[in-house]
């Protein structure tokens, strides 16, 4: 016998492994634990396990407190394991699966400058020879293990095959030693007790601890099952009682329960559903009527057969009825239109082979008929239509349902549209999607993610039904005033289709198709009995309204009703009303909006840039006065983070370009610049303003006045380049609205302008521009480089600017304008 043996145990050769430190957890051999790493140390060691063969040496730190251990913090006997699995987290922490293989010892420590590292050797237990008493030693100890696992509900009886004989005593010890709930000292204990016959003995008398215990919790359980069963006696009797009461005719409760089950086979529900209705009904049969559980129960089940569990509507409607319906119903509106078409003609190709039904997002300003249309949908595809509004809602509850835990669950507003529509096929609108808002109730917002994702909601999991329901027939048609409130996850599940507001044409023909005999029928006046001329018609769309749709001319129109009938009603000789300028002046006051307010001149820093809205397009004087100071550029009219460094930038080009541009070498050092942008109570923001306060500030400095009917957008580089914009409809739609003849637009844009330059019906000219000096050159009544030297530097800078597009936009709320 040598060195590396004993008459208890045997060492095997010594092997590098590298160091698991552990907190509180204990490994023993033939055990499989999760374990979670953290430490920089014990991430290292892993890290190295991996790369060599998944072995680690796992020990117990002696104190929980050391956050850096040092090899004398450890217990010096451990486990040599073998890592199963491996998950990476987020947070950089890391989950592994141990199994234990062997007792190890460290031998001797090796220092390593990452991780610990040791050198090991196992502890092999020396076998037992077979003798009575050994014999008897695993006998005592299978036989108590055989009534713990009796004892146990967690336990299997299956593990009680795996031992043999008593050369299986060693596997035995560890295995009991690994089910048994073992607190750390003695799972410490039993994983240092290397020789068999000792770890026996200890098992043995910590198995009658613990079967002690398991005694008096089934005796307690016992005393608990007496209870329940004078609870079934109570019930039984409750039953006879309920016979005597249907005896005398005083309720026919099983008649109801009946009913219930009778209706539950018609609806034909998913197999989840119908076990759970019948698991419900099963219950109501053994409750008393007037108990608040079977209220509960029976409003449960009238919930879920009540749906639209296979019911569906056919499309009928052709593509050709589809088109004409679309088109009489709403002027414009290509796009959607298209989409709409284009489902229509891919369902009749693939039949009920295309069982994924389009999920849209309109966007647009108020008032250009986003509900509406909508509503038009609906019917140009002969289905069932529910409006959810979002505006407001703050509840996820109120997208997936309360518990029915709480008093008073009912479902959520899919589940409840779904009930409305009475078919599970329906076009189910969801209103002002962008007006929803998140607090400590949850986000609804987060809660439509499964709603609108057509590989997650044909089984929808609302928390009221408890079941998975099937909305992948219906047609979601989502509604938003402006995208930027609306989360990424939740924007990406949808097809963004654009509303764009109305020319003045296509606002006359509005008016005069759909918005006038609307308001005929609504007032129940003839045709022959209003006379409004055409002309009168678009002078009170450009002088009474300022809207990228046609809500606010409605409420005129409407007005103008109530009007003419005092006139009729006032005379009752007057068989008509003519209404005239005079009588609209009369009616409604001086016009608010006449094109000449805000037009202006040729004037010396002074330049019309042009905004985007969420209501449609605006125009946006910007003015510069140059004052004598040091150097200073003051920026006013409560402006964003993004419009001032525009400002800063337009001011670094001037300078970089002060002899091109006939300014004096250091120009600045004497003077200071204030740029005003009026209507100073609206927040303004934007990059889109660049080359309109570049302009502005040129022409303050070289005294040279900005043309009068020109407008401009586009975003400016320190190098004078002009790059992409946004919401270019809207804001050319504007400017044609305050008569600018002339817009300056970039280049980058050229291609946005061809989809909508027929609507613009050539009452603009559009100048597209690739750098500052194109824009001044343009803007001012003369080119500031005339007669100067710098024409070199000019054409150096009119490099061509890049085709990626910006993305940023202008925007405007109600009470927020971004320039």
């Amino acid at each position: 016998m040598d060195n590396n043996t004993t008459l208890e145990h045997k060492k095997s050769a010594e092997y590098f492994l590298p160091v698991l430190p552990l907190k509180n957890l204990i490994t023993i051999p033939k055990s499989i634990i999760p374990v979670v790493v953290g430490r920089d140390i014990s991430i290292k060691a892993v890290d190295y396990a991996l790369t060599a063969n998944k072995e680690l040496f796992v020990t117990a730190q002696r104190s929980t407190d050391i956050e850096n251990p040092t090899v004398e913090d450890l217990f010096h006997v451990g486990t040599r394991s073998s890592i199963l699995q491996v998950e990476r987290m987020q947070n950089g922490t890391m989950r592994l699966l141990v199994e234990g293989i062997s007792r190890a010892e460290i031998v001797q420590v090796v220092r390593t400058d990452e991780f610990f590292g040791v050198m090991a050797c196992d502890l092999i237990s020396t076998p037992l020879p077979e003798s009575s008493q050994n014999i008897a030693l695993w006998r005592s100890l299978v036989s108590l293990f055989k009534e713990y696992v009796s004892l146990n509900p967690k336990l299997s009886t299956d593990v009680l095959s795996l031992f043999r004989g008593l050369e299986d005593l060693d596997y035995l010890a560890d295995t009991v030693a690994v089910q048994m709930q073992l607190d750390f000292d003695e799972r410490r204990e039993i994983l240092e007790l290397v020789d068999i016959k000792k770890r026996a003995h200890k098992l043995i008398l910590l198995l009658k601890a613990e079967i002690e215990i398991l005694k008096a919790e089934k005796s307690i359980r016992k005393r608990v099952q007496n209870q329940v069963e004078k609870h079934q006696k109570d019930y039984y009797l409750n039953e006879q009682l309920r016979a005597i009461q249907r005896e005398l005719g005083r309720e026919d409760y099983q008649q109801e329960i009946s009913d219930l089950r009778a209706k539950a086979k018609k609806v034909k529900l998913s197999k989840d559903a119908t076990d759970k209705v019948e698991a419900e009904l099963k219950r109501l049969e053994q409750m008393q009527p007037t108990s608040p559980e079977a209220t509960v129960s029976r409003n449960y089940v009238e919930w879920i057969i009540s749906l639209p569990w296979n019911k569906v509507t056919k499309d009928k409607v052709t593509m050709k009825q589809a088109e004409d319906l679309l088109n009489n119903s709403h002027a414009g509106m290509k796009k959607p239109k298209e989409r709409i078409i284009e489902f229509l003609a891919a369902r009749k190709f693939a039949g009920e082979v295309l069982s994924k039904a389009p999920i849209v997002c309109l966007v647009g300003p108020p008032g250009v008929g986003k509900t509406s249309l909508a509503l038009s949908i609906a019917k140009s595809l002969g289905r069932e239509m529910v409006r959810i509004s979002l505006g407001g809602m703050r509840d996820e509850a109120e997208i997936r349902g309360h518990r029915r835990t709480y008093i008073g669950a009912m479902p959520g507003k899919i589940v409840q549209a779904m009930r409305k529509a009475g078919v599970s096929n329906p076009v189910i609108v969801l209103d002002e999607i962008d007006k929803m808002a998140m607090d400590f109730r949850g986000d609804p917002a987060s809660a439509l993610l499964e709603v609108l994702d057509p590989e997650q909601n044909k089984d929808f999991a609302d928390y009221f039904l408890e079941v998975g329901y099937d909305l992948s027939k219906v047609m979601f048609i989502a509604t938003a005033n402006i995208v930027d409130n609306i989360p990424y996850p939740l924007l990406d599940r949808m097809d963004l289709i654009t509303l764009s507001g109305y020319t003045e044409n296509e606002k006359v023909d509005i008016a005069k198709t759909f918005l006038l005999p609307k308001q005929l029928k609504e007032h129940a006046l003839g045709k022959e009995q209003i006379i409004l001329s055409e002309n009168l018609l678009r002078k009170i769309i450009d002088e009474y309204t300022k809207e990228a749709g046609v809500r606010s001319l409605e409420r005129i129109l409407a007005k103008l009703m109530r009007k003419s009938i005092q006139m009729l009603l006032a005379k009752s000789t007057l068989k008509k009303v003519e209404i005239t300028e005079e009588l609209v002046e009369k009616w409604f006051g001086v016009p608010p909006f006449k094109r000449d307010d805000r037009k202006h001149d040729e004037a010396v820093g002074l330049v019309t840039g042009l905004a985007w809205t969420e209501v449609g397009g605006d125009t946006l004087d910007i003015e510069v006065a140059i004052l004598k100071g040091k150097g200073a550029l003051t920026l006013t009219g409560q402006l964003g983070e993004v419009m001032q460094e525009s400002a800063q930038a337009a001011m670094s080009y001037i300078r970089s370009r002060e002899k091109t541009l006939g300014l004096k070498e250091g120009f600045y050092s004497d003077i200071d610049a204030h740029m005003h942008m009026p209507e100073g109570g609206i927040p303004k923001d934007g990059p889109s303003a660049g080359i309109a306060i570049t302009t502005a500030l040129v022409s303050a400095l070289t005294k040279i006045p900005v043309r009068g009917d020109i407008a401009m957008t586009g975003e400016v580089t320190l190098q004078g380049r002009v790059l992409a914009i946004g919401g270019l409809k809207e804001k050319l739609l504007a400017a044609i609205r305050l008569g600018i003849k002339t817009a300056l637009v970039p280049k980058q844009n050229a291609k946005d302008v061809k989809e909508f330059e027929a609507e613009l019906e050539g009452k603009i000219k559009i100048i597209f521009v690739e750098n500052m000096d194109e824009v001044l050159k343009a803007a001012l009544v003369r080119s500031p480089f005339d007669g100067h030297t710098g024409k070199k530097a000019a054409a150096k800078s009119s490099k061509k600017a890049v085709k990626k597009p910006s993305a940023a936009k202008i925007k405007k709320t109600s009470t927020k304008k971004k320039k």
